[in-house]
């Protein structure tokens, strides 16, 4: 296992200043021709591929991902018959599935956050600095803490207290702020579990920070624990969320080395900073397009 201090974060593509740029994202039985009839199809509209990425688990009849970036003019105009032949040659001849974006429209994006703000404020940063290309639609938090923070970036802060065992009084204000209002929810340090119900009623992505290189130290303090088992490393993980707690397909992961002179203090401090990269690498791949999910596991073109 290769140990990193924190990976830089892969630049931001350059999507948002133009109106012409797109991603197609295809999943499925690996089988010959399938490179030759995408890249056909979009050279028939006029496409310029600007980077295809694909992998394949297995050479002989094993599962195929590909993720194509590519330009074109009159991009949206387009999209209708662009859809219409990828359906014809991917679907009905390979017995694939696609996803087709126009990388001009950032995802909508909810924050869920509780006291901890040191994730959410990073995204906050990052975004208006331009480095992630996301529509911030709302912060939801169970605490007003943040709200003064929270509006001096421009975005619109929702406090819904979520006390006790029963959430789902929180959980119906939460779907309808929601409703047909984002593409996908991040958990910046949110510290309430999510039911079932709720994961399938949002119905979009919901992506989860987690403090520690998964599976460890679940529960509250986590810190303390990692400081009183003499760890060697700490890290985070980002991961999509599922029913079954901390066990969604996992987007990223980081670590750093700690030893036994540092206190649980610092290992919260050196742990936030893993968090925090781990965390917005995730968000910028899930808006890029570059994560495709294959039952609990995931491939990123990053």
């Amino acid at each position: 296992m290769t140990l990193t201090q924190g990976r830089a974060p892969r630049p931001a593509e350059k999507v948002r200043g133009t109106h012409h740029q797109a991603s197609l994202i295809v999943q499925g039985a690996d089988a010959t021709g399938i490179v030759a009839a995408l890249t056909s199809v979009l050279s028939g509209h006029g496409a310029n591929i600007v980077s295809l990425d694909q992998y394949s688990d297995n050479a002989q009849g094993g599962a195929f991902f590909q993720r194509t970036l590519f330009t074109m003019d009159a991009l949206q105009a387009a999209l209708p018959a662009l859809r219409a032949d990828l359906d014809d040659r991917l679907v009905k001849q390979y017995g694939l599935t696609y996803r087709l974006r126009d990388l001009s429209v950032p995802k909508r994006v909810a924050i869920f956050a509780s006291k901890s703000d040191h994730c959410l404020l990073d995204l906050l940063w990052r975004h208006r600095q331009g480095q992630l290309p996301i529509n911030i639609a709302m912060v939801i938090s169970n605490h007003p803490d943040v709200a003064e923070e929270v509006r001096s970036f421009g975005i619109p802060f929702f406090h819904v207290p979520s006390m006790g065992p029963d959430k789902s009084a929180a959980e119906v204000e939460h779907l309808r702020l929601l409703k047909d209002n984002v593409d996908f929810v991040v958990l910046a340090r949110y510290m309430q579990i999510l039911s079932g119900e709720f994961i399938e009623r949002a119905g979009v992505p919901i992506i989860n920070i987690h403090h520690s290189f998964l599976p460890a130290f679940i529960g509250a303090g986590p810190y303390a624990k990692a400081k009183e088992r003499g760890v060697k490393l700490v890290g985070a993980t980002a991961h999509y969320v599922t029913e079954d707690l901390d066990e969604g397909p996992i987007i990223e992961q980081d670590v750093v080395r700690v030893s036994h002179a540092d206190t649980a203090a610092d290992l919260a401090r050196r742990g936030a900073d893993v968090e925090r990269a781990v965390l917005s690498r995730a968000v910028l791949w899930h808006a890029e397009e570059r994560v495709v999910r294959n039952g609990n596991h995931t491939i990123v073109f990053a």
